[in-house]
């Protein structure tokens, strides 16, 4: 997989996307759809031949893009966007420096896989099944990350179980960015870049 600016654009709008989902859903105890399934589906893709591959295309990281766009280039992307975006990428570290960990991943991962050839990933049981991945493989390598939102609406099951989906297939882009060559000094030094390249990509979807 190459080392563009693009495909770390790509990434990381895979990462604001599942952030800005989660976000979403614990205050309101909804989200968008299209954004919902298509960062679920980025789990399925293990093996791809580029980085869009994953999204099977740009239009499915619409959200993400505007999260670089909108939140990113102001500055504000908030202290909460912000916090599970770098908690996710933080237990991702962990995840990446535990072999057995990421073996566990695999396995459930193929498992995974396997059950989505007979039902949608977003049945309310495939929901289930990845925020049993993320439950059992990605909480226990670190804190957990807090999520804020209306404690009613966090309070039911199937919406804390769209949460930790979201959370696993944020773990997913940050494998995804790690691998396109995606670094902490990027973020910090090469904002300006990765927005310029979301703009670039909102253009085209738009």
């Amino acid at each position: 997989m190459s080392h563009s600016i693009y495909d770390r654009t790509i990434a990381f709008a895979g990462l604001c996307q599942a952030a800005t989902l989660v976000q979403k859903l614990a205050r309101d105890g909804s989200c968008d759809e299209q954004a919902f399934e298509a960062s679920l589906k980025a789990l399925l893709c293990m093996n791809p031949k580029s980085t869009i591959d994953i999204f099977e295309n740009e239009e499915n990281l619409k959200a993400g893009l505007e999260t670089i766009c909108d939140k990113l280039n102001s500055s504000a992307l908030g202290n909460e966007l912000t916090r599970y975006i770098i908690s996710v990428m933080a237990l991702e570290r962990k995840l990446n420096a535990r072999n057995d960990a990421m073996s566990q991943l695999g396995d459930r991962i193929d498992t995974l896989a396997r059950q989505s050839e007979h039902y949608p990933i977003t049945e309310p049981q495939m929901v289930s099944n990845c925020a049993s991945i993320y439950l059992d493989v990605i909480s226990p390598l670190g804190p957990r990350i807090q999520i804020a939102g209306t404690p009613s609406v966090l309070q039911q099951t199937h919406n804390q179980e769209k949460v930790r989906a979201l959370l696993l297939a944020g773990i997913r882009c940050a494998v995804l960015w790690r691998q396109v060559g995606g670094r902490r000094r990027h973020l910090i030094f090469g904002r300006k870049k990765i927005i310029e390249q979301a703009r670039i990509l909102l253009a085209r979807i738009h």
